[in-house]
């Protein structure tokens, strides 16, 4: 280009015979030159004839860049791509090449290249080589290049069907994988992609009320289908898609596209692309509120749960779950519960007939029918579900069945409910098979909601009733409806106040506290009282379970402060109750500690007389459980600590079980087969009634009147009245 240049100067400075003597001066081929110049006419005017349009601008003012891509629009069967880390190029139509060793680009040749010739030696060589931008090439072979496209689909964030295309040319990847839009390419397939994608799946970012209101109505059968627990009322996404496919006009393929349509369409047809209740339940069924409520009535103290039903086998959460708000957590009585709603009720019973053992499970056959028979003859919510249960299966059937046969574990997800407890906002702050287990978890986070809410309130290390009045209830007063129980708090050596979840767990807390506090307000009575016990009662208290005598003494204060509170009119409220009740404690604590202690004497001796019998009692198989069944009700009924339990009014009541037990004992050898029947029902009472200390002192009473008859036993203690006292809950 510069020689070209150079001589063009040279014939506007010179003559033809000047030049031509500049020439064979720098040792130039005139004639050759001439060819030179005739060829660049020749192809002006061809091109001209063929309508390309010459330009001005000289090759040198317009670069390399541009010269290359004009010889590449006729190299383009020239090209070569590099094969990997070797010095080989791939060529056009499968051919291998190596550029020309006296080449400056042979030693570390670009990724792509063009020659202008291929010469074949002892390889195939290219000569005449440069390199080439490979963008340059699709535009200028776009008559020789072959597309492909692979991975139609579905791209969110362009709301359209994209798919990967691939660009050939004489089979060299010139485009390796570039995402297009594939509505261009096959648009059947895309509009058939965007509705089940975007209309009937709904995954696109988009702000359409027609989606919104779709979305509530397929949640709303969905819901129907989880209550039914079936797969089947929800129309298929194909008929859903064939439902947009009538409504939306062939031209729509993206997001784009359908806002510009829908537009204008929604002025005059708002509710063309709602979704028919018709269409979209295909099944013949509608859940009957009765069988599956919507809300759980709980009579006493009167309370609606809300229920929802998921149908998800393998989920912890499949089935019921009773929804509870946070302010009612409290006040929900974990009863009945297990009796589950009425769609469930035979396929739970079923399940449970088959969790038992395979003795008591013959009899039953065939499970089905049983399950029907003992539904039509129970009343649900009667009593516990397994208790009610057992009594009709005995009265059927003559089979009993003990707590312990149940296995309630074994029962699948869906037939145990479950409990969701929620904030003001619905937000899940825990959720289980527990009430028990959520109230302990979500207890801290509720205290302190509680405490913040009444920062007033917020008193720790009290040695005395230091505030005027301590009110019995308190509310948040943020509309939530949650309720807090003051009470005073035993915080081991002074007084605090916490605002307590529920009014029993305050009555509980509030005793406790108020002992406490007396404790640390009133003179102790441990000196008194050491020196007034006899020789007899002296050597009596040493039989205790306690670890020493001043342990048995502390006890006994507290039974006594427990009788003396109550007697006073129970625990104070305000500073002026607490200081009559302070007065009242103090005048008779001493005497009341002290007959505490006369009456713990009178239940040792009795135990006493017990382990007597048990010592004695023959080493026999057949003597075996009752020996066991014994000990174990002597370890419940007397340990450190039980006096304040139990309480003072309860001690002739121990001592009286204490006595039947000795009766027991010695009549159990010409009783043992019968005492040993009474002692497992006895047995699946006490299984049914863990936990509930009102209950556990009945079953003591029907274990006098069951396993010990005689005077020691008090009227109204059967097997009904507890059972009774268990469906109460």
């Amino acid at each position: 280009m510069n020689l070209w240049r150079y001589l063009r100067s040279l014939e506007g400075e010179l003559s033809r015979s000047q030049v031509r003597k500049r020439c064979k001066a720098e040792f130039l081929h005139y004639l050759r030159i001439r060819e030179w110049q005739d060829l660049v006419a020749q192809l002006e005017d061809a091109g001209r004839e063929v309508g390309v349009t010459l330009n001005d601008t000289s090759a040198v003012e317009v670069g390399e860049a541009q010269i290359h891509a004009a010889v590449l629009s006729g190299l383009l069967s020239h090209l070569g791509m590099k094969d990997g880390q070797s010095r080989e190029y791939i060529g056009a139509r499968g051919a291998k090449f190596a550029i020309f060793p006296g080449s400056v680009l042979a030693r570390r040749g670009p990724t792509w290249v063009m020659v202008a010739e291929l010469v074949e030696t002892t390889r195939l060589w290219g000569r005449t080589a440069a390199a080439v931008d490979i963008r340059q090439v699709e535009p200028l072979a776009e008559h020789l290049i072959k597309r492909s496209y692979g991975e139609p689909r579905w791209d969110r964030r362009r709301a359209a069907v994209v798919a990967s295309e691939q660009v050939t040319l004489y089979g060299l990847p010139i485009v390796g994988s570039r995402t297009v839009q594939y509505g261009r390419i096959d648009p059947a397939a895309a509009r058939e992609l965007f509705i089940r994608r975007a209309l009937v799946e709904g995954d696109w970012d988009q702000h359409h009320s027609f989606m919104r209101e779709n979305e509530r109505r397929v949640e709303e059968v969905e819901a129907l289908e989880a209550r039914a627990r079936r797969r089947d009322l929800l129309a298929s996404e194909a008929a859903r898609a064939t439902f947009f496919d009538a409504r939306v006009p062939d031209d729509i393929v993206s997001g784009r596209h359908f806002d510009r349509w829908w537009k204008q369409t929604r002025q005059t047809q708002p509710a063309l692309l709602d979704y028919p209740m018709d269409m979209l339940i295909e099944g013949d069924v509608a859940p009957d509120d009765h069988d599956r409520p919507a809300r759980w009535i709980q009579p006493h103290p009167p309370l609606q749960l809300t229920l929802s039903y998921q149908f998800d086998p393998g989920s912890a959460a499949d089935g019921v779950t009773v929804h509870v708000p946070l302010a009612s957590l409290g006040a929900v009585r974990d009863t009945n519960f297990e009796w589950l709603v009425p769609a469930f009720r035979s396929e739970l019973v079923v399940a449970l007939l088959r969790t038992l053992p395979k003795r008591l499970r013959t009899p039953l056959v065939p499970i089905p029918d049983t399950a029907t028979a003992l539904l039509a003859d129970v009343k649900p919510r009667s009593g516990p579900l397994l208790e009610v249960l057992a009594e009709a299966i005995e009265r059927r059937r003559g089979v009993r069945i003990g707590a312990a046969d149940w296995s309630i574990d074994d029962l699948p997800a869906h037939l145990r409910m479950t409990f969701s407890v929620e904030d003001d906002d619905g937000a899940v702050l825990a959720s289980g098979r527990s009430l028990d287990a959520l109230r302990d978890e979500l207890r801290p986070a509720l205290t302190a909601r509680l405490e913040q809410a009444v920062p007033a309130l917020a008193r720790h290390g009290m040695r005395g009733f230091d505030i005027d009045t301590l009110p019995r209830t308190v509310d948040l007063g943020d509309g939530s409806g949650l309720r807090g129980f003051p009470a005073l708090v035993d915080e081991g050596d002074a007084v605090g106040i916490r605002v307590c979840q529920a009014a029993d767990e305050q009555a509980a807390t509030m005793a406790r506290g108020t002992r406490r506090l007396l404790r640390l307000t009133v003179p102790s009575p441990l000196r008194w009282v050491t020196d007034q016990l006899s020789l007899q009662l002296t050597l009596a208290l040493t039989a205790a379970p306690h670890d020493s005598s001043e342990a048995v003494i502390e006890d006994a204060t507290n039974a006594a402060l427990d009788v003396l509170i109550a007697s006073g009119g129970g625990p104070a409220w305000d500073a002026e109750g607490f200081a009559a009740l302070r007065e009242h404690v103090r005048g008779d604590l001493r005497r009341t500690t002290l007959g505490t202690l006369v009456a713990f004497g009178r239940v040792l001796d009795a135990a006493r007389a017990v382990r007597e019998r048990l010592d004695t009692l023959p080493a026999s198989a057949a003597f075996g459980p009752a020996r066991e069944d014994v000990a174990r009700q002597l370890g419940r009924l007397v340990y450190p600590g039980m006096l304040t339990a139990a309480g003072v009014a309860r001690l002739g009541d121990v001592q009286r079980y204490l006595r039947a037990a000795a009766q027991r004992l010695e009549r159990l050898a010409s009783h043992a087969a019968a005492d040993g029947q009474r002692m497992a029902a006895i047995h699946d009472l006490e299984a049914q009634a863990a936990g509930r200390s009102d209950v556990m002192w009945l079953i003591e009473e029907v274990r006098v009147a069951q396993l010990a008859p005689g005077p020691h036993v008090r009227r109204g203690a059967t097997v009904k009245r507890v059972r009774a006292a268990l469906a109460v809950g």
